[in-house]
């Protein structure tokens, strides 16, 4: 009886040992990989100490079956080696990937869990369970999850495919959670809450200080607020991390043109222009490079418009800077006078005179601050389109043109310069076809005047 027993036990250990060894042998080989079906998924690596173990091979069997999508036989082999190795966490994130596979990313996320609590910075479970919170629209924790595999990944383990999808994910991702905030400050500054507007996007640039959209938005609110000096660094900032921003440019030339920088507003425009040239840009670039011209002038001279009597003086500047072209063109003549020395507009007052639009008195004084009458002006205007004249033959009708003028007859000591500022279109006829001769000639006329004798030459404003 002892004997027996003794066979009936040996003969039990040896069929279990033949059924384990038949249940192995059944485990079928995987067939070459070519296209892996899922590329986006992070091979688990062996550790050094698990891969001598029987039973460790199994993890890139089971793998080949999974990435030609045979996934009954991969969930067999990470199975057979977990029931070989319980520790062997790579064949557990082998079976998360499998149900990540099936789309199961409930039983994913557990399943890389478990690989995880074996152990915390295995990158290849970091990633994959990453992917499966994607599947559940858990952004935040994937967020989360995959900046840890990152911050794993100190030996530079991950394929570098893999590594710029998870780079590329984590921007996304990134951008999605500012999402958010910054449709919660556009809200709020499209609502008039300029204050709330401030303080989101604040927060939103905390998160992505990079973004120039961003730091053109707050300058926008910045500068409904008045806080100019603000909305110009947020601005100026913006175009520093994109060069290409014409808004943010434009944004720029505008607050530079009310602080009256105007060479720096005209260079703001140049820059959008370049980017996105549109005629309005082209408009303002042209009317603050004549701004910038005049901004560089003597006070006295921008002063000029507003002034209800204009001097000799004044009249000399006008024309000496508007229609510097053509006094330039002109004979020039010798001239001495005696009472110009250290005026303001003496430079003007010379070129003037020497071109012979504006005479110096036979006592050799120019009288820089004597009234200008619109005779003066006359006398000035038609001595210009004479000038003109000479190489512009069609405005010598002018010079000889006899217009009725009610208050002057054709005797009148000033009617020919008169005539010809009348014909010529520069001095319009006022109250009943009188040219008030004697009437004393404010800045605005007078650059009124100036403006259509420019035009008349052609000289660029």
């Amino acid at each position: 009886m002892r004997i027996e027993h003794r066979w009936v036990l040996g003969f039990g250990i040896w069929a279990l040992c033949l059924l384990a060894a038949g249940c192995a042998s059944r485990l079928p080989t995987p067939p070459p990989t070519g296209t892996l079906k899922y590329p986006e998924f992070m091979f688990p690596a062996v550790p050094t100490a698990l891969a001598g173990m029987p039973g460790a091979d199994s993890v890139g069997l089971g793998w080949r079956f999974l990435q030609v999508d045979d996934l009954r036989n991969a969930e067999r082999h990470f199975e057979s080696g977990l029931m070989r190795i319980p520790m062997l966490y790579p064949a557990q994130t082998g079976l998360a990937y499998v149900a990540l596979a099936r789309r199961d990313a409930d039983r994913a996320v557990t399943a890389f869990d478990a690989a995880l609590n074996a152990e915390p910075r295995y990158v290849p479970a970091l990633i994959g369970k990453g992917q499966a919170l994607l599947a559940l629209e858990r952004d935040t924790d994937a967020l989360a999850v995959f900046e840890a595999a990152l911050a794993a990944d100190g030996s530079k383990a991950i394929p570098e495919e893999i590594a710029a999808d998870l780079r590329r994910r984590i921007e996304v991702l990134e951008f999605r959670g500012l999402q958010d905030i910054i449709e919660a400050a556009r809200r709020a500054a499209a609502g008039g809450k300029l204050d709330e507007a401030r303080l989101v996007y604040g927060r939103a640039i905390q998160a992505s200080p990079d973004s120039a959209f961003l730091h053109r938005e707050l300058g926008l609110v910045e500068r409904k607020l008045g806080s100019s000096a603000s909305a110009l660094e947020h601005f100026r900032r913006a175009t520093t991390l994109d060069p290409d921003d014409a808004a943010a440019l434009v944004q720029i030339g505008e607050l530079l043109e009310q602080q009256q920088d105007f060479s720096g507003a005209e260079a703001a425009y140049r820059k959008a222009a370049a980017v996105l040239p549109s005629e309005d840009l082209s408009r303002r670039i042209a009317a603050l490079g004549e701004r910038a011209r005049e901004a560089r002038l003597p006070a006295e001279f921008r002063a000029i418009g507003k002034a209800e009597e204009i001097t000799r003086a004044d009249l000399a500047a006008l024309i000496g800077i508007r229609l510097e072209p053509v006094l330039r063109n002109a004979p020039s003549r010798e001239v001495v006078m005696t009472d110009v020395r250290g005026h303001w507009a003496e430079g003007w007052i010379t070129q003037a005179a020497r071109a012979g639009v504006l005479e110096a008195f036979p006592n050799h004084t120019f009288q820089p601050r004597q009234r200008v009458r619109r005779a003066d002006l006359a006398g000035a205007v038609s001595r210009v389109v004479a000038l003109l004249a000479e190489r512009m033959p069609a405005l010598r009708v002018h010079l000889t043109a006899r217009p009725a003028i009610a208050d002057m007859p054709a005797t009148h000591l000033n009617y020919p310069a008169a005539s010809v500022a009348v014909s010529a279109g520069i001095l319009p006829l006022v109250d009943g076809n009188r040219f008030q001769v004697a009437r004393a000639v404010s800045g605005a006329e007078a650059t009124a005047a100036i403006d259509r004798l420019q035009k008349l030459a052609g000289v660029p404003r």
